[in-house]
Parts: structure tokens; sequence; C-alpha cells
């Protein structure tokens, strides 16, 4: 789908940047849907601010910079020209910030205009399925501005609302993998139910073996590296209860009043939900402080001892190729695809998103005049999905990507340096909890509330 739409896309810029989706798509997909095509474009957008960010915060980048002639303040000169850019701002965790504020602000901007929009009869559906070129003016405009705004307090307020919001993304994480899981365990059961083939439930049982025995390697890793006998008092207590957690979910999840009000919960979905879980834990620890319950990755893998690694070590330092801060964009990359093309009904991501889409037959491309098929406007009678939920989904995206390359690290005003703190590693253990009780309560809601709906 991405590559169909960026090869459409590159063929007929001239002519589609300024319409709507279906035109953006110019009949290369034409059994694609109206409604999933736009969130795939505006997730291209929150991909393209990631990966500027990504460039600008690569070791070097500023050495690079400076070697232009007359661009930065204090690089290399032209005789009788004075370089005025700081190229401090525009490399490092500050060009982050600024990148992912903008993002936040774009994504914020939409949120608002799209409130209770009903359907694509509505004038303001226009705007969020087409006008792209404009959209990504706005974008554009939004990101120079934020480079311009001074350094001050900004770094510190921005770092708070990015640890709220990835608190909150974290949680909906966690809601578009058990969506997933669940959709993966239907899927599967279902073609091994419909065909009497039980390689399928082989199959099921294979991953569901290989996301515990990942979760339980996870435990023991922890326990060896991020734990001593006589220190490390809180990773023992984090690694612990997880683990005792982890458990609990996988028991209900089997339990015989469980399994008869929700037929289709498993242990897949609860095994995917402790590796998760475990991963969230180890990237907790991650930030905690003290050296010594948190040796870096490649004194692990090298076995070489600190001092000879300064710059891996120095907790003032931010390192953006830190293992936990590549592993959580890889999944917020699976999530955030995920979200934009899943077509499924009626699972937990619709009830987040009150989306009603999928099912029946696949779309066929609509016929335009020009004889070119168009993609599906499937949104005349009612919206797929809520489109000010999914722009603050996005929102709030844009703040977890922040808090993901800068390593959760908080900015020093006094030195300049990103300094690791426990409140970072509070706000992903508090959200591992918060997490687990979400899963848990999906659980058991049905047998508390029988008279619900919870299907």
């Amino acid at each position: 789908m991405g590559a169909c739409m960026a090869l459409c896309s590159l063929a007929s810029c001239a002519s589609c940047l300024c319409g709507s989706a279906p035109c953006l798509l110019c009949g290369c997909c034409p059994s694609s849907n109206n409604s999933t095509v736009t969130r795939l474009v505006f997730s291209i957008f929150l991909l393209l601010g990631t990966f500027v960010s990504v460039i600008m915060i690569l070791p070097g980048m500023e050495a690079q910079l400076r070697k232009i002639p007359g661009f930065c303040r204090g690089g290399s000169g032209i005789p009788g020209v004075e370089n005025q850019f700081d190229c401090d701002v525009i490399v490092g965790y500050k060009s982050v910030y600024r990148m992912c504020f903008a993002m936040t602000c774009f994504f914020f901007l939409f949120f608002i205009i799209m409130i209770r929009v009903r359907s694509s009869k509505d004038p303001r559906a226009a705007i969020q399925n087409g006008f792209w070129f404009f959209k990504f003016l706005i974008l554009v405009g939004i990101t120079v501005g934020a480079f311009f705004i001074p350094d001050g307090t900004f770094h510190t307020v921005w770092y708070y609302f990015g640890v709220v919001g990835s608190l909150l993304f974290i949680l909906i994480q966690l809601i578009l993998l058990i969506d997933f899981a669940h959709s993966w365990n239907i899927s599967w059961i279902g073609r091994a139910e419909n065909n009497d083939n039980k390689c399928w439930y082989a199959g099921l049982l294979a991953f569901t073996v290989l996301f515990y025995a990942l979760a339980f390697t996870a435990v023991v890793l922890c326990y060896i590296y991020y734990t001593l006998p006589n220190d490390c008092t809180e990773h023992k207590v984090f690694i612990s209860l997880n683990l005792i957690f982890c458990i609990i979910i996988s028991i209900v999840s089997i339990l015989p009043k469980v399994q008869e009000a929700q037929p289709h919960s498993g242990l897949l979905q609860a095994s995917l939900i402790s590796l998760y879980t475990m991963y969230i834990t180890w990237s907790a620890m991650t930030n905690n402080p003290n050296r010594k319950c948190n040796p870096s990755l490649l004194s692990l893998v090298s076995n070489i001892s600190s001092p000879t690694t300064p710059e891996v070590n120095t907790p003032g330092h931010s390192q953006w190729w830190d293992a936990q801060s590549i592993v959580g964009l890889v999944i917020f990359l699976f999530c955030t695809l995920y979200a934009s093309i899943r077509s499924s009904s009626n699972t937990q991501v619709n009830k987040l998103l009150q989306t009603e889409e999928g099912g029946g037959e696949s779309p066929v491309g609509q016929l335009g005049e020009d004889g070119i098929r168009r993609a599906v406007d499937n949104e005349e009678d009612a919206v797929t999905y809520n489109y000010s939920a999914f722009h603050f989904h996005l929102c709030l995206a844009s703040l977890y990507i922040m808090m993901t390359l800068t390593n959760w690290y908080q900015p020093d005003t006094t030195t300049k340096a990103m300094l690791s703190t426990m409140p970072a590693v509070w706000v992903k253990v508090c959200s591992s909890w918060l997490g687990l009780s979400l899963y848990l309560w999906t659980l058991i809601a049905p047998l508390i509330f029988p008279d619900r709906d919870f299907n």
C-alpha cells in the first residue's frame, strides 16, 4: 500500500496534491477505501517527521554542518561574512524537541478542527481527506517557526508534556497490540476450523511458546544484568512484580468462566502482553541514573568496562542508538501502520477510535469522469473512524517519538546536557502496571457486568 501510494503520488504530484485522497491514489490502488488512504497519508507525515528527527540527532551531524562555510556560528567562515546561524538548535535533542513540537501542534490543530465530523458530507471532511499540498506547507511552516523558539524553559516544560503524552501513548500501543493478537487469534482459528487444518493451531501454539520464552529470557537477563546482590532494590521489585502480574493475567485468560464469556481470549494475547510488559520494564530500568544498576548495552555486549566508553556511560549524554530506543521505534512503527491500514471489525481499536470499517467484500474503485478508478468514498453515510481521536493518537505519537529519540532524558538548562532521572523510570513502570490492569479488565469485565455487551 505504501509503495503503491508513493509511486502514484510521484507520478502525478502536480495534479493530485491539492485534491482528495482518492485523487492521490490516481487509480493505482482502486480497491482502497478513502478513509484508509487518509489515515495512511497522515501517518506518513508522522513518519517523515520522525525520519528528519533521527537524521538531526545523528552523532557528528553538528560537526558536519560546521564544515559548511558561512553557515554555523563559530564554524568555518567566509571572509567578510559573519556566521549568524546557531547550529546547536538544529541538531541533537533540541532539534528533536522542536520537530516533535511542530508535529504535535499540527495534529492537535486537526484534532480541534475535526471534532464531531459525522460523515464525508460535512465540509470539514474535505479538509481531512484532501488538500495534502497545503497540509504539507502548514506542517513545514510550523516546523520552521518552532526552530525560532527561544531556549529558555521551553525544553524543560515540553519534557513534561512529552512524559504525560508518552504515558498515554504507551497504553494505546498496548491496546493496539491486544487488538492485533486478538485479530490474529480469530483469523488463524477460523482458518483451522474452516479448512480442517490443524497446522494453524500448531502455529498459534508455536508463537505463544515463543513469546513466553522471550519474556522469560528477558526476566532472567534483567535479573542478571540490572540487579546487584546488595543494590538495585527498585529493579528487583519491578521485575518480580511484573513477572507475578504476567503469570496472573495468563492464568485468568484461560479460566473456564473467562473462556465462556470471551471464547477468543487465550494465551496468545497474554503471551504478547507479557513480552511487551517485560520490554517496558527493561526500558524503564535503562533510564535509572544509578549507573551501577544501569550498565550500557555496549559494555554488556563487548564486556568492556565503563571507563573505556565514557561517551556511552556518561549520564548527561543522550544516545539515540540505545537499544531500547531502537526497539521502541520498531514497535511504534508497527503500531502506527497497523492503526492506519487495519480494517477488522468489532475490536478494541474500533471502540477506541469509534471505527466500523471492514467486513463484507473488498471495495471496488469508483469510475471517475476521466475513466480512472478512484478509491471508494465509504463515509457518505457515516465516518468509519473518529477523525479527532485519530489525530489525538498521532499527537501523542509525536510526543512518544520525542521521548524515545532522546531516551527519556531530562534537559538540564544549566549544563545543556540530557540527564537520566527516576521520574522517567516510574512513568514507564506505572504505564506497564496500568496496561496490565487494562488487559485484566478486558478479561473480567464481562463477568462483572454480564448484562453489558462486550463483543
